[in-house]
This record gives structure tokens, sequence and C-alpha cells, in this order.
């Protein structure tokens, strides 16, 4: 089963300083039908203007990664970690037991972001931070693991949840499989730019894709496109 989720439909809410896309109910929307996929619980397509951000704010039991699509973020936390995430690149937060922390658009223009908030495995365990970059060249025709809390996944920024964050970039006309452990896994993909179709649904750019009960997905590229895709149990 492949539920496409069109960017129209998204809630969110424009702030002037933050324009937010939901694709799972979150801070003032609600949708009794997506309200998580698995294990994920959050995926935001957030565009941020420059010289604002999120302020310091808590966060426990749950994992958050940041796909930067566009721009920079520049975080800084209550437990000494400081950085700068550019473009294509990766942050991981392990809120733990409990973590403080500011992301703010430091940058001359717009930052565009994916948020991703996965549900982790077991509560508490120390807070933790940190950043990677990811150059493009090596997912170009392939998924790569960006974030991962499962085996074999040794490159990728680690998570403390049974799920993988991946990447991959297509030209037009190609096409690449991703295979799951097994038909139990969640998937959910959304293309950050570009038209693909996945076992033959369209997406658009920035449209989201519900899988289960698949064993695998091959994506097709009808035009250059950039691909997020999270792995859950569920």
């Amino acid at each position: 089963m492949i539920e496409r989720r069109p960017f129209a439909t998204l809630g969110g809410a424009n702030h002037g300083w933050l324009d937010a896309r939901h694709h799972f109910s979150f801070a003032g929307y609600h949708d009794p039908a997506r309200v998580h996929w698995g294990a994920l619980r959050v995926w935001n397509d957030d565009t941020i203007q420059p010289g604002t951000g999120f302020p310091p704010h808590p966060h426990a039991d749950m994992e958050i990664v940041t796909y930067v699509r566009e721009g920079a973020i520049s975080h800084q936390d209550d437990q000494g970690n400081k950085g700068r995430t550019e473009a294509g690149d990766v942050q991981v937060m392990s809120a733990g037991t409990g973590i403080r922390h500011a992301e703010y658009n430091l940058e001359p223009g717009v930052t565009r972001i994916f948020q991703i908030w996965i549900i982790p495995d077991a509560r508490g365990g120390a807070p933790a931070w940190g950043t990677k970059p990811f150059p493009k060249g090596g997912r170009s025709g392939r998924f790569i693991a960006l974030a991962s809390g499962m085996q074999g996944d040794e490159e990728a920024l680690p998570i403390r949840a049974d799920a993988r964050v991946l990447g991959a970039s297509l030209k037009a006309g190609e096409s690449t499989e991703y295979h799951f452990r097994d038909a139990t896994r969640h998937g959910y993909l959304v293309p950050n730019t570009g038209k693909v179709e996945v076992n033959g649904v369209p997406l658009e750019a920035r449209d989201g894709a519900a899988i289960a009960g698949e064993g695998s997905i091959t994506v097709r590229a009808l035009e250059d496109a950039e691909l997020v895709l999270v792995d859950t149990a569920a």
C-alpha cells in the first residue's frame, strides 16, 4: 500500500518568520488519520526567514533529525553543543532525559529544512547531538543512510530507534530500489525536489508517500530529484 499525500493537503501555519507545513498532526494542526506512521511522529516542512529561528525550548524522549534543504541551520543547546549544518547535510538530536536547544537561521537568505521526529525504542538516556556532511555525490543513483539505529549503518549519524533516515539523488530517467527488512516495516518518502514514481505512484516535490506492506519500492525519477526516506518499525 502506498498512499500519496499531496503537499496541498498538508496542515500548517505561516507565522511570518516561519512557514511550516505538517505531514502529521503537530501544534495547532490535528488530523486523527495523520498522527504518526509507525515510529515516525513528525515530518515538518519548514521555511525559516533570515535572522530568525526557534528560541530555546525543551524536548525529551524523541529522536529529532534535521535535513537541511537550503541555507543552513545553527544549533546551540544546554549540553554545550554548538554547530552549523548546511544544505544537503543532517543533524541529529537525541533528547533523552531532557535537552533545551535553539535553532536559528543566521544566513542572509531563507533556510528550508525537513524536521523529522522518530519515537525512540526506550525512554531516557543522556541527551546527545551531532551533525555530519553527506556529499550529494555519495548518494547519486542510490539510497544511503543519513541517520540510523540499524545494524550496518556505521557511517550514518546514530539514533536510538529501530529506524533509518535515507537520502538519494536521481537524474531524470534513473531508477533505484530500496528493500525493507520485511513487509511489516513502514516507510515515508518525500521528494525535496523533482517528480518521481514510487512503485508506479506519482509524486510531486514535497508530496508525501506513506508506505506499508511493501517488501521493496522502486523509485523512478521523471525529472532530476532529491529524495528523503524514513524506514521505521510498525
